[in-house]
């Protein structure tokens, strides 16, 4: 059935290369099964944690000019139907870059990388209108392979927080790294295993930059494809300018899109792009006194 997904994605993204203005709802998410979308609904947060200031609208982009995941459908879904269950935000689904004209981003209040690769954004117009969307208040959302894009756009990967340099895991224990914050509530102060595709990350990721929320136990793991500081993260949030960006690297598998716990984290990471839930953006580094992090079961499902 995956196979499937991946063979309908790339058509509908090769269409939408060829032809321009493509919405990837009516090409694709038609092919998300109803038992997935089941599961789905099942597991979405019964309300948002924060009372909107204003009826929000989100971008949600999908394009790939690289690895087209087979998780595209179901998490744009997710992020739909969140949406639209909480009140918290209308959404819009496109691959097309006329998306990120000026006038266009003008509508949204946040835009979210959905798994989205190797983006060029070769329209300097366009750099310049995120850009200035962001610094100008706007929210950026990156799920898991919106790291692996701008390759020639340092700005661009400063607003994720980093660049993609390999998954060599497939199942990590992580640890909460800053158990207190709003965002990490979804938690309930309690670190866990999980199942994905886990990225290691290379500059511009720092903790002198990013406020992490979300890391690999290297406690509970020995893995010698760890970066050499043995800091690997998994989700962060920072300030760009006037706007809020949220990044988290878990969203391969499609079983990441009907989890509980998971899609309410999502669901504050948006609120918190949106600017609705209030957060310290503070970079980790900075941070007096360090937040005690929560540490991950010694093994995978205790």
């Amino acid at each position: 059935m995956k196979a499937k997904f991946v063979v309908s994605l790339m058509v509908a993204l090769t269409i939408a290369l060829l032809t321009g203005p493509v919405v990837l709802a009516a090409d694709v998410l038609k092919q998300v099964p109803e038992n997935e979308l089941k599961k789905v609904k099942e597991a979405l947060p019964a309300k948002a944690t924060a009372e909107p200031a204003k009826p929000r609208r989100i971008l949600i982009f999908c394009r790939t000019e690289g690895f087209p995941h087979d998780s595209i459908p179901i998490g744009a879904k997710a992020l739909e139907l969140m949406g639209e269950k909480t009140g918290a935000w209308k959404s819009d689904i496109s691959v097309d870059m006329k998306a990120f004209d000026a006038d266009s981003l003008k509508k949204y209040d946040a835009v979210v990388f959905n798994n989205t690769t190797q983006l060029k954004f070769k329209d300097p117009k366009h750099r310049e209108a995120l850009l200035e969307f962001v610094r100008n208040g706007g929210g950026i959302v990156g799920i898991h392979a919106a790291c692996d894009n701008f390759p020639t756009w340092k700005e661009g990967q400063d607003m994720i927080g980093a660049v993609f340099n390999g998954h060599p895991w497939q199942q990590i224990p992580v640890k909460l790294d800053d158990p207190k914050s709003p965002l990490s509530k979804a938690f309930d102060g309690k670190a866990f295993w999980v199942k994905d595709e886990i990225y290691r990350f290379k500059a511009p990721y720092s903790r002198d930059r990013l406020h992490v929320l979300l890391s690999m136990d290297m406690t509970r793991i020995d893995n010698k494809q760890s970066r050499p500081d043995g800091d690997n993260a998994v989700a962060w949030i920072q300030e760009v300018g006037k706007g809020h960006a949220f990044y988290c690297s878990l969203g391969h598998v499609h079983e990441i899109f009907w989890n509980p716990t998971l899609l309410q984290f999502y669901c504050d990471g948006m609120q918190y792009a949106l600017g609705d839930l209030k957060a310290d953006a503070t970079s980790s580094a900075k941070l007096s006194p360090q937040p005690e992090a929560i540490h991950a079961p010694e093994k995978a499902g205790k």
